[in-house]
Parts: C-alpha cells; sequence; structure tokens
C-alpha cells in the first residue's frame, strides 16, 4: 500500500530550485518510500544506491568519477551518513554543473551529526525531515487512536494486530540503542547508559527537562547526559520543544520541554500494547498532549516555528505558533471533551498580542467558543481547522 506524504509537493517544488534534496528522518519513517514515489513523479532517468549494500558502497570507490559519468541522471543515495567523505565530493561535482534536482539524499541523522554536509554544501542543499505519519495521510486507512496508539511509522501503524505493532516498535528502539547510535558515533560502552535514560525521559514526556536530576538518577555528570540527549534528539527519537523568549516583562521558564517523538515509540517504553492499557495509562495525559504536537508540528510551512509557553506567574500554552519574530496561534490540548481553559492560557494570549487559541480535544462533536479568541475542536479537524490553514504546507 502506497500512501501519499504530504510533503511530496514541497520536495519536487524544493527540487527544482536546488541541487541537492536532502530527506532526514529516523529508520523506517518511510524516506525511501516517498523518494521512490519522488523518482516516479520525475522525466529522468535515476539511479538508487543503498550505502548499506557493499555493493553500492564499492560502485563509489572513485566517487566522483561514477557521478561525473552520470550527470545526466537523478542520483538517489541512501543511508548518506554512512560515508561522509562522500559529501565534498558532491560539492565538486555540483559546482562543476550547477543543476537543479540532481541528487536526492536519504539519511538517519540531523545535519548537525552529518556536520561536513552542512559546511560543504551550504547554498546547494535543502534539508527536509520525514517525520511519522499524520493524521491527513492515513484517515483513510486508520482511525485517530490506532495512529495515537502505535505511532506513525508505517511498518507498526500498518502492522496487522496490536501485538505484531509492539514488537516491531520495540525492535526498532532495540536497534537504534545497539546499532544505529554506535554507528552515528555514540560510544558503545553508553548504550545500557541510553537505554536508562530513554526510559527516564519517556518518565518526563510532556515536562521541562531538568539535566541535573537525570544526572544524579544516572550517577553520571549532567555533560554525559547531555551529550546523549542530543545524540537522542538529532537521531529523531526524542524532541525538546523550546520555550518563547519575548522581551515582555514577564519572568518566563527556560527550560525547553522534552517529548518521545512518536507516539508508539513512547507506548512502547511504557509496556502500553493495547487500547485497554492506553485508557488505565498513568501518563496518558501526557501522550495526548506530545501526539497532537506531533501532529501539528510536520504539516507546517517552513517558515513557522514551534515553541511552548510558560511565565512563572503561570500564563501557558502547550503549543506556540511563530512566524518570524510574531506569535500567531496558541494550541491547547486537552483530553475531555469538555475542555475548561484557566486564567493562565488567557494572560498567555493577551502577552503574546492577543492571539487566537484553539483547543483541541479528542472527538467533540462540533466546534464551538469558549469565548471570543478561544475555539474548541476535534482532533480529526484539527489540522484542517480554519485557524491552523494559515499556517500548513499544500499537500
Amino acid at each position: 500500500m502506497i500512501i501519499k506524504r504530504h510533503l511530496t509537493g514541497y520536495v519536487l517544488e524544493r527540487l527544482s530550485q536546488t541541487p541537492i534534496v536532502a530527506l532526514i528522518g529516523s529508520r523506517q519513517v518511510g524516506k525511501t518510500t516517498l523518494a521512490r514515489y519522488i523518482q516516479d513523479q520525475i522525466a529522468l532517468d535515476s539511479i538508487y544506491l543503498d550505502l548499506e549494500s557493499d555493493a553500492d558502497v564499492n560502485k563509489l570507490t572513485d566517487a566522483e568519477r561514477y557521478l561525473l559519468e552520470r550527470a545526466d541522471k537523478l542520483m538517489l543515495i541512501d543511508e548518506v551518513q554512512r560515508m561522509p567523505g562522500l559529501f565534498p565530493i558532491l560539492r565538486s561535482v555540483i559546482d562543476r554543473n550547477r543543476l537543479n534536482g540532481r541528487f536526492i539524499l536519504l539519511g538517519s541523522a540531523s545535519p548537525e551529526l552529518m556536520v561536513q554536509s552542512a559546511e560543504t554544501l551550504a547554498g546547494r542543499i535543502t534539508y527536509i525531515e520525514v517525520f511519522p505519519f499524520n493524521y491527513l495521510e492515513v484517515a483513510g486507512v486508520a482511525g485517530w487512536k490506532t495512529l495515537w496508539l502505535r505511532g506513525g511509522y508505517p511498518d507498526m501503524l500498518l502492522a496487522g494486530t496490536d501485538e505484531g505493532s509492539y514488537a516491531n516498535r520495540t525492535a526498532l528502539i532495540r536497534t537504534y540503542l545497539e546499532r544505529e547510535l554506535p554507528l552515528l558515533g555514540l560510544p558503545g560502552a553508553s548504550v545500557p547508559l541510553t537505554r536508562n535514560l530513554l526510559r527516564m525521559l519517556g518518565h518526563v514526556h510532556g515536562n521541562m527537562l531538568n539535566y541535573s536530576d537525570l544526572s544524579r538518577s544516572l550517577g553520571v555528570s549532567v555533560q554525559t547526559v547531555k551529550n546523549i540527549i542530543g545524540y537522542l534528539e538529532h537521531a529523531f527519537l526524542i524532541r525538546l520543544l523550546p520555550p518563547w523568549h519575548t522581551n515582555i516583562s514577564k519572568r518566563l521558564v527556560k527550560s525547553p520541554k522534552v517529548y518521545i517523538s512518536d507516539s508508539g515509540i513512547f507506548h512502547a517504553l511504557s509496556g502500553i500494547e493495547n487500547e485497554e492499557e492506553l485508557e488505565g495509562f498513568h501518563q496518558k495525559g501526557a501522550s495526548w498532549e506530545g501526539f497532537v504536537i506531533q501532529q501539528v508540528i510536520p504539516v507546517l510551512k517552513p517558515t513557522m516555528e514551534c515553541y511552548f509557553y510558560r511565565t512563572q506567574d503561570g500564563a501557558e500554552l502547550d503549543l506556540l505558533l511563530v512566524k518570524g519574530s510574531k506569535p500567531v496561534l496558541g494550541i491547547e490540548i486537552k483530553l475531555t471533551n469538555a475542555p475548561k481553559l484557566n486564567r493562565g492560557a488567557t494572560v498567555a494570549s493577551e502577552d503574546l498580542g492577543g492571539i487566537p487559541i484553539l483547543v483541541v480535544t479528542p472527538s467533540v462533536t462540533e466546534d464551538y467558543d469558549l469565548k471570543p479568541g478561544q475555539t474548541v475542536t476535534a482532533f480529526t479537524r484539527l489540522l484542517d481547522h480554519a485557524l491552523l490553514a494559515p499556517w500548513v504546507m499544500n499537500g
């Protein structure tokens, strides 16, 4: 089953404007399937190389000659982070004949971990993060409850049973801890420590990150905790949502909030296998909050940035959308169909220039206003909502 990704149009647009598009994202998130689909949309002969294949790696023994001889073809190069020495060669090849849409690179690490590509290919590359499936993409094949429980990784979401999905998710976690993170540079001796830290991050999912508390619990230095969290973030396993800072005279919190990036991975870390277990999960509210956030962020236009807002006086918004330096929309996430907003949300809106607030519930039957500027909606309508629509990327 091929499910069209929301990013398809944006990838094609960037290929027409830049020599290289790099699709980055965690393993098994669907980067290769998306690249293959894009490949079929382009009227150009193409070649696919997988750098996990010894045969394909051997083709690049003399990479510059190989690529120059195929200058008339679209080159798709998968798991590119495994060959960092390729990046300066790509620069040389592009600069000899600068044409747009020549390369699609696929990588399971952020540009920060692929430092050479960020430095070497500046001005020649567009990075696009491929996220797990969102509801706009799978509404016809999976309900929102299944998407929340299993998360958006294709093999996990579309598995035949909850048991099979759970097994796939735990296997992915194990693969990352035992193989992928060490390949990205995390010392192998850190694997047991990383496993314990990832579980601890699951326990504080949706809360502000406190490096000191984690270091004391693990018996290691704060710097060690920061280093490992950096690897987890750059491998797309966790998301650090930063606080919004402005020049207003408010005492703002300065620590980021931490989320396991995919709700299905979070549930697997927490031992949640099916909807019945999720129903009684003590972190159900935090899980719902993280799930809604991870649904919104992937569909936003590249010009949008996301934060949370909180002051030490109690003003708070779960998610704040900012364009440039201007807050444009606040989102409050409630695990009830009879939500109430406390005074803190209203104050936050006022602090930020009177921005509207969208209150997201699981399944309220129709939209209504709690008060002017505060609109209640259901999750299934969220990504198409009129208040969010101006900031959403076209599919």
